[in-house]
């Protein structure tokens, strides 16, 4: 014997599928982004991490 149907549950669970799909693709863009732009946002110090001052190090 045939069920019967109930199309808002069946469209309901395709829009979950889709929005969990869709929410999957998000977070691999968002990663490899970040992974392929990771180093470039952090800022460059181009000072020496020593905090001595360079006069009294000779000493």
């Amino acid at each position: 014997m045939a069920r019967k149907p109930n199309y808002e549950f069946e469209r309901r669970e395709r829009d979950r599928q889709r929005a969990e799909k869709k929410a999957a693709r998000m977070a691999a863009k968002k990663d490899a982004k970040s992974l392929k732009d990771g180093p470039s946002d952090q800022p460059e110090t181009s000072q020496p991490e020593s905090s001595e001052p360079a006069d009294q190090a000779d000493s």
